[in-house]
């Protein structure tokens, strides 16, 4: 209970701390720019730099969810509609969620509007097919999306993870998800002054393990904090998907080193 009580405290500090992500959008300017550029500049500028911005009012999740019934209501069921529901699922609405969405919209504004969307909508969730999928039901677990493979640090990984950035401004905030069996490299996050990094276990089971000590095991609600220039690795469990929130706490001159893999042997030794 009390780690949970925690996990609260420390999200809403956190998202307090943190000035919302202005997006920045070019469509605009990129394909009216000339021709007409005061109805680019509210495109770019209003619409999405400051309404879509208002992410303190309404998540991305939610706008999309407004926008695409908006569009699927009035019939538009071209390339705008599709772009959206890429957009809604970038923002974290999995197959499901706009399965039923579209099912109730078909209802209030039309059977065939409802079909139009759905055509756009399987080819988006393409990837998700098969909704009994593990990973479709792990997403189902959590309200943080799983986000997309993490390629840019998959050589320090082994196994399959995903990044969902949540918070790039103020105190950066990440959810990282393992597949079952992955984890990181022995690493050490580095700072001349303050630096470090919070880990807030949000579903799935895990393992984290500082250098020279027992590894440890990770539930939702249980929180790590790392200091700066201790080496260890995190990741799943041999037999679960893992998730965790990754804050990264502000200092001067970050960085991190990555070391050498963990063991298969000294990871199979977990339990």
């Amino acid at each position: 209970m009390k780690k949970k009580v925690l996990l609260i405290l420390i999200l809403l500090a956190t998202f307090n701390m943190a000035k919302p992500e202005k997006i920045v959008q070019t469509a605009g300017r990129d394909q009216l720019g000339d021709f007409a550029p005061e109805f680019a500049r509210l495109n770019d500028d209003i619409l999405f730099g400051e309404v879509w911005s208002r992410n303190d009012i309404f998540s991305l999740r939610d706008r999309s969810l407004v926008t695409v019934t908006c569009l699927v209501a009035q019939g538009i069921i071209d390339s705008s509609l599709e772009h959206h529901l890429l957009a809604a699922k970038q923002n974290g609405i999995t197959r499901t969620e706009i399965a039923e969405a579209l099912t109730q919209i078909g209802f209030y504004a039309g059977w065939p509007k409802a079909w139009g969307a759905f055509r756009l909508a399987t080819k988006v969730w393409a990837d998700e097919a098969d909704s009994t999928s593990a990973k479709a039901q792990f997403q189902r677990e959590m309200i943080f999306p799983i986000g997309e493979p993490n390629e840019a640090y998959a050589k320090y990984f082994v196994g399959n993870s995903y990044l969902a950035p949540l918070v790039t401004s103020g105190v950066p905030i990440s959810n990282v998800t393992f597949e079952p069996g992955c984890r990181n490299n022995w690493h050490v996050h580095n700072a001349e002054k303050g630096g470090g990094q919070t880990l807030i276990c949000v579903a799935g089971r895990g393992w984290y393990q500082e250098w020279g000590k027992p590894a440890q095991e990770l539930n939702p609600g249980d929180v790590v904090f790392i200091p700066t220039g201790v080496k260890h690795w995190h990741g799943a469990s041999k037999d679960s998907w893992f998730a965790h929130l990754a804050l990264t706490v502000p200092g001067e001159k970050l960085s991190n080193e990555w070391l050498e893999p963990v063991s298969d042997d000294d990871y199979n030794k977990l339990p």
